[in-house]
């Protein structure tokens, strides 16, 4: 059994059929005429196949749901045109209108937006709990519970949420359990191996990882990827030719850049931690961290996301110097995203003033003096460096 290094390089290579080294793109919306009626027939109802018209599939997605699929120890995967387009279309693989889902108070924005402003509005019972009780959790099931979704470590607080726990619970109860496992990369956490039964990523990010593409993905068996797939097929949500050669191309070196990004971020979050304007720095790699125990029990590596609390007087000071600090920040640019090379720095109750509300955040833990950073893999001397002018400017 190839090691995961050489997954990354390898994995699904029969998809393609060219003599090329690197699999070729193929910019085309159809594919490969059929040769008669019954080859036609089959090509136009298999699921995912890859020579027949492009919504349906295409030999380079193959190829990338292959290795996706390989990292995170699933049966099959889906890749997608964007990391909503993934969560959106695995969720509704699995409720309708009646059904209960069971959430956390912190996700990703943009998940949160779409329970609240779709799911609901078609008829879907949601319940937010504290990720960190596990309790909360067992005690929010109802007889119409279909779905448990978590995200751990959740955006953009880095909460941690108990695995092992969730999908026996899924387990006892009959309840699918998915998570979104973007923050940790699946080099990082294998959530399959704690009895998760389908994982969703924004392949945008880590996976990706040049902030040049955008795209999604799902992790779980054929049989529940068949069903994401038809709702894909209906939602128009395939993935470009382009972006999904960019992204097998992004796969080769991930577990390269994520232990680099891995060994930046906890350097630079030892140093936060020390420094003078810096309330807090939460980052699961920390001891320090409330969760750190559980976190070393189900990830490998502690991923490149640490958020920063910046020190002042009141909430007006504390917001001050966070915007100061983006400002005078050289090396981390103030921008959306994460996972990339680069190191990138955001203001989440900026961020995402439009979608949540004041209460909302609060629950999430955004407070106006918050800072997430991703790390990039550029030299920790030269991060560390420029956190020094910034922080000294803003004094």
């Amino acid at each position: 059994m190839s090691k995961l290094e050489t997954s990354l390089v390898h994995e699904g290579e029969h998809f393609n059929t060219t003599n090329s080294v690197v699999s070729p793109i193929y910019q085309t919306s159809t594919y490969f005429a059929a040769e008669n009626i019954e080859e036609f027939a089959h090509a136009a109802s298999a699921p995912k196949y890859p020579e027949f018209y492009h919504r349906h599939g295409n030999p380079t997605n193959s190829q990338v749901a292959a290795v996706i699929a390989k990292l995170e120890q699933t049966e099959d995967a889906l890749v997608l045109a964007t990391g909503m387009a993934a969560i959106s279309s695995a969720i509704l693989a699995v409720v309708q209108s009646g059904d209960h889902v069971i959430a956390q108070y912190a996700h990703y924005s943009a998940s949160l937006v779409f329970m609240r402003d779709f799911l609901q509005q078609y008829g879907v019972e949601i319940t937010h709990v504290n990720q960190t009780d596990n309790e909360a959790f067992k005690n929010a099931i109802q007889p119409n519970t279909k779905l448990i979704y978590i995200e751990t470590p959740s955006n953009p607080n880095l909460d941690i949420t108990d695995l092992a726990f969730i999908g026996q619970l899924g387990k006892d109860h009959d309840i699918i359990t998915m998570v979104d496992n973007t923050f940790a990369s699946p080099i990082n956490q294998v959530p399959a191996s704690f009895g998760i039964d389908v994982v969703v990523h924004s392949a945008t990010k880590y996976l990706g990882g040049h902030s040049d593409l955008t795209a999604g993905a799902v992790c779980g068996t054929k049989e529940f990827i068949e069903k994401v797939w038809r709702r894909s097929l209906l939602l128009g949500a395939s993935l470009s030719p382009f972006d999904s050669w960019l992204l097998l191309r992004g796969l080769k070196t991930l577990a390269l850049r994520v232990r680099q990004i891995n060994e930046n971020a906890l350097a630079l979050a030892q140093w936060l931690e020390k420094h003078p304007l810096v309330k807090k720095t939460n980052y699961v790699g920390l001891p320090s961290h409330p969760q750190h125990d559980l976190a070393k029990s189900q990830m490998k590596g502690f991923t490149g996301m640490l958020c920063i609390e910046v020190k002042g007087q009141d909430d007006t000071e504390e917001f001050q110097r966070a915007q100061g600090l983006l400002k005078h920040l050289d090396l981390f640019a103030n921008a959306v995203s994460l996972g990339g090379v680069e190191s990138l720095i955001a203001h989440p109750a900026s961020m995402w003033g439009a979608s949540q509300s004041e209460e909302q955040r609060k629950k999430s833990g955004i407070t106006n003096g918050l800072l997430r950073l991703s790390i990039g893999i550029e030299h920790i001397d030269d991060l560390i460096a420029d956190f020094e002018q910034a922080f000294a400017k803003i004094q």
